[in-house]
């Protein structure tokens, strides 16, 4: 096991054994703080207080456009939706990924008409356009592509899933691995980063982990990362960035909880 899953084993251990995620409310808060920084990732500027106010008291925050305020109850409605389909742990389907883009877009999605068709982003359809990554940016797979390597990719992550981990580093591996593919596959025109991060918390909540979290401060390494991996058609770096992450945050709890 290399060095950096056997960080992340250690520090997940010692998170566990001092019952931080114990706390009152800690979940609840730790969800809204995941949500906050995934959509922050994506340019809101709503902080996690005020979400908090949003989503608990329905005080709309003001300061922020409309599209913002959306935003967040979109992927707080998505994220209640994964909460409760963790029991059952469905089989990730083509229809399952669009239902889940479908909330995360609900209210700040847009049609679109094309020489080949109209297509709804608020409803979780697929693009039927080509799209690149930012101006002058990587070319993402052809749209025609698209429903197959998806197929693809869900047959790919319900065969891990059946897997049997031994420890937990390696299924947060999976889970930054299911993320990686199904950004680099980048199925819809928008959306794709937050409803890959959804998925990627699915599947460690589904195994009764820690959700990992991906602040707003590391958005410059985290689009690095992916460049990097893209670029090289290889995920190491990507999923070697998301675990330094992930044990970043452990510890700066373990030290915070420990200086209380």
């Amino acid at each position: 096991m290399s060095s950096i899953y056997e960080k992340l084993n250690t520090a997940l251990a010692e998170f566990n054994r001092l019952g931080i995620a114990e706390q009152f409310d800690y979940q609840k808060l730790y969800l809204y703080s995941i949500i906050t920084h995934s959509t922050a990732i994506e340019g809101s500027t709503v902080s996690e207080i005020e979400n908090t106010l949003m989503f608990d008291e329905g005080i709309v925050p003001g300061g922020h456009n409309l599209t913002e305020q959306l935003m967040n109850l979109d992927l707080k409605r998505a994220y209640d939706y994964v909460n409760s389909q963790l029991a059952a742990k469905p089989l990730i389907t083509v229809d399952f990924l669009k239902h889940l883009s479908a909330l995360v877009m609900r209210n700040t999605g847009s049609s679109y008409a094309t020489a080949i068709g109209s297509f709804d982003s608020s409803s979780g359809d697929l693009r039927l356009v080509n799209v690149s990554a930012g101006r002058g940016g990587k070319s993402y797979l052809s749209y025609q592509k698209v429903p197959q390597r998806l197929e693809d990719f869900c047959k790919w992550l319900n065969s891990e899933r059946q897997k049997i981990f031994t420890n937990a580093a390696d299924i947060y591996a999976l889970s930054f691995e299911a993320h990686y593919r199904l950004v680099s596959i980048h199925p819809w025109v928008d959306g794709n980063g937050r409803t890959s991060r959804l998925l990627m918390n699915m599947i460690q909540m589904e195994q009764g982990l820690l959700p990992s979290i991906l602040k707003k401060e590391n958005k410059a390494k985290y689009i690095e990362a992916l460049a990097v991996s893209q670029n090289n058609d290889d995920s190491t770096v990507f999923v070697e960035f998301m675990m330094d992450a992930m044990v970043e945050f452990l510890n700066k709890s373990i030290a915070e909880f420990n200086a209380e």
